[in-house]
């Protein structure tokens, strides 16, 4: 398994889940003031010196559900709040989202095109503030430090361990079934035509050498797709033409509705336990220990956004019946997918599972309660 995955997987998910607020924001009407605060608490805490220094070192890709974790925690560095049940959805946005532009990468390489596109369209979100255009710059020379000398070899490792992370995630996205790029079991289907890899030979034609390597002869044969040579490779560098599009915006504010998840998701559950789980909570730890939490003004009135439009009249009807007497303290943005019945939060469902798991009489048995305590000062 490629030990180079976690700074891909940040930022390509956090990327999409940045694209995926903007244009509910948007959508939504919402205060330039109000966005600005979320993109930059956002951004400012995935792009945190402390928090890529710790991606970055060589370590094995972990479970959803820690990775889900530390996203949903990153969120919530901005005045932005999110319930269990619309980290879900958006969770399964984002991989979904992913994994289709993994499956596209031209070349294997090219998954630093993907980043690269990310990376240029968050530093275009965060372009006012120039303390976090900054974090971004220097997130996005260190990828490039890392990433540019590895071998071809080694990019392959690198698609191939992303695909089998996200190969049993088949949740349907309405945006990809109006398109038809993913089929109604949840699987994408693949287009046989377009643009080859750069450097690459439009297939269809054979040719014949002797055994002086000379051309003798050549014969066609039907290649089953309408391709076309790339014009030009992606650029590599801090700034320029990445030329494929896979890893920018796909969502506009004119369809909201299209970042909807079919409740029928068709995802495999593994519900064994994961062996690795204590190890996964002390890199948690670590993780959320570099990201600072800020104190919001207590003077500032809140207000509410639905991330999903199908949540408009359950919180109308929450609000009717509440009567909204009393304003919020602080500012907060509370985006709520739906009711959830489960109120225990997922770093404590991870915790749960294997508490009464470790031996007796050895000193460790007390990390799972101590780590939870120290998440719970931060």
């Amino acid at each position: 398994m490629s030990m180079r995955t976690l700074p891909l997987v940040f930022i390509n998910l956090g990327g999409e889940m940045l694209y995926i607020l903007d244009q509910r924001l948007q959508a939504l009407n919402t205060s330039e003031d109000n966005s600005e605060k979320v993109m930059n608490g956002i951004v400012g805490a995935m792009f945190s010196k402390d928090f890529m220094d710790e991606l970055l070192k060589p370590q094995q890709l972990y479970s959803h559900r820690t990775l889900k974790t530390v996203l949903t925690r990153i969120a919530h560095a901005s005045i932005m709040r999110l319930n269990p049940a619309s980290m879900d959805r958006l969770y399964e946005l984002m991989v979904m989202a992913f994994k289709y532009q993994i499956f596209l990468c031209p070349r294997p390489k090219d998954l630093l095109l993907i980043t690269y596109n990310h990376i240029d369209t968050i530093r275009e979100l965060v372009k006012d503030t120039p303390v976090v255009v900054n974090q971004v710059d220097e997130t996005h020379r260190k990828i490039i430090e890392v990433y540019s000398s590895l071998p071809e070899g080694e990019f392959q490792l690198l698609r191939q361990t992303l695909l089998i992370f996200f190969q049993d995630m088949h949740v349907r996205v309405s945006l990809f079934l109006k398109i038809q790029v993913q089929n109604p079991n949840g699987r994408f289907a693949l287009s046989t035509s377009g643009p080859v890899p750069h450097g690459i030979d439009v297939p269809g034609l054979i040719r014949t050498f002797d055994g002086k390597g000379r051309e003798v002869r050549r014969s066609e044969f039907p290649s089953g797709g309408s391709y076309s040579s790339s014009v030009r490779e992606g650029c590599f560098e801090l700034h320029g033409d990445r030329v494929i599009r896979l890893g920018m915006d796909m969502y506009t504010v004119n369809h909201p509705e299209e970042t909807h998840t079919s409740k029928d998701t068709f995802v495999k559950t593994d519900n064994t336990p994961n062996l690795l789980a204590k190890e996964e909570l002390n890199l948690l730890a670590r993780l959320m220990g570099s990201m600072k939490a800020e104190k919001e003004p207590k003077a500032e009135t809140g207000f509410w956004i639905n991330l999903f439009t199908t949540d408009q009249e359950e919180e109308e009807e929450e609000a009717g019946a509440s009567g909204l007497a009393e304003e919020p303290l602080f500012e907060v943005i509370n985006i709520q997918a739906m009711q959830d019945e489960q109120v225990t939060t997922e770093l404590a469902r991870i915790a749960g599972q294997f508490a009464d798991e470790e031996p007796s009489g050895n000193l460790s048995s007390s990390k799972g309660d101590d780590l939870l305590a120290m998440m719970d000062d931060l």
